[in-house]
């Protein structure tokens, strides 16, 4: 088949990846001018690292394995410990932090020079007569016997689908950075998530002597950006106990980024005719959980499964592969928008859920999604 893809991310860099392979036609149309070289680091599951091997995309030498995540008080006191090396045991795939520059960088080795048509925003799509037509913003139109959308959380392809407003905010906002940061804690295979009454942060080695750090607060669209958002930061946080205050004094203004949360609810059917999604353009969803990426992934994995079957026509192969993901995505969804990290009462949460109940419950959750998740490869 001769496929358009809407978006160069990592679904649709991953979802052409797998469609060449099987040996369809795939062009990748992409609205900035060149490979993006923006955002932070990603947290890749033993999920999303199963499906990278599939699609033949190694992380060897790049970013950094993570072996356990410890939750902290504010003051420093642990709350709980996952150890998520498990997986790695069980199902022969590490969990790794790689930036996200890196990532885009593997899942491109290899793949045509002219795939990816860059500085081509699509403005619409329709569909006649079995075949997809996407119009561009210079003017220009291309037609396939279908389109995927992997357009991300602003997904143009989603709103010809399902018209305005099916994204929501939600009431955490994100400032992070990705640094040389100088504390032991880069050196290691322990990512930590500290919470308390100001809010939360996360701290995670990302490899090459990086650390990815992150500081979530209480947001909504309508409030004004700080003037100077670290200065606020500090403010906010630099009482927490070490090494939040070592981290704030290493960081700069030029490594902070900005992001809402945001999320939609999960549709059993998200395409319409030969037309479908992947990644944040199906299931925007808060980063509780870090499972953005790779659920992007196992979209890409299930789509290129789907299709590789014979004799139905293609818009019936589309509606098996939704079918097919809406319990996986449903549930991660679920978990992620109602994760009691989102609440960020840390002392409810642990009249709650004593320590042990938490690590249990965070094992168990882990152990059931990659074996949901996690294709036999």
């Amino acid at each position: 088949m001769d496929i358009l893809v809407i978006g160069a991310g990592v679904g649709g860099l991953a979802v052409a990846r797998g469609l060449l392979a099987a040996g369809h036609r795939v062009r990748v149309y992409e609205q900035a001018p060149g490979r993006r070289n923006g955002g932070k680091a990603l947290l890749i599951w033993s999920n999303g690292n199963a499906v990278l091997n599939d699609l033949g995309v190694g992380l060897d030498g790049a970013g950094a394995r993570i072996d356990r995540i410890d939750a902290l008080t504010s003051d420093g006191r642990l709350r709980t410990s996952m150890n998520i090396a498990h997986a790695a045991d069980r199902f022969g795939f590490v969990t790794k932090a790689i930036s996200r520059r890196h990532l885009l960088e593997r899942l491109a080795d290899g793949l045509p020079d002219d795939l990816v048509r860059h500085g081509m925003g699509c403005r619409s799509v329709t569909q006649d007569n079995g075949q997809v037509t996407a119009t561009f913003s210079d003017g220009s139109t291309d037609t396939g016997d279908m389109l995927i959308g992997a357009d991300g959380h602003h997904s143009v392809v989603r709103r010809h689908l399902w018209g305005e407003g099916a994204v929501q905010p939600a009431t955490f906002g994100t400032w992070q950075g990705l640094s040389p940061i100088d504390i032991d804690l880069a050196g290691t295979h322990r990512h930590l998530m500290i919470t308390g009454r100001e809010g939360a942060c996360g701290l995670m080695p990302a490899g090459e002597g990086l650390l990815q750090w992150w500081f979530d607060m209480r947001w909504s669209p309508a409030d004004p950006r700080p003037a100077a958002p670290l200065a606020e930061l500090r403010r906010r946080f630099g009482h927490w106990a070490s090494p939040v205050p070592e981290v704030l004094a290493a960081a700069s203004e030029d490594d902070l980024e900005f992001f809402g949360h945001h999320w939609n609810k999960v549709r059993q059917v998200v395409g319409e005719g030969r037309i479908s999604l992947v990644g944040d353009a199906a299931h925007t969803m808060p980063p509780t959980l870090g499972q953005g990426a790779n659920q992007t992934l196992e979209d890409a994995w299930v789509l290129g499964r789907e299709l590789a079957k014979d004799g139905d026509d293609p818009a019936v192969r589309l509606r098996a592969y939704e079918k097919a993901r809406y319990p996986h995505i449903s549930l991660v969804s679920r978990l992620a928008k109602r994760n009691p990290a989102n609440l960020r009462i840390p002392p409810l949460i642990g009249r709650l859920f004593p320590e042990t109940s938490q690590t249990a419950m965070l094992a168990r959750f882990s152990n059931r999604l990659t074996a949901l998740a996690v294709p036999s490869v």
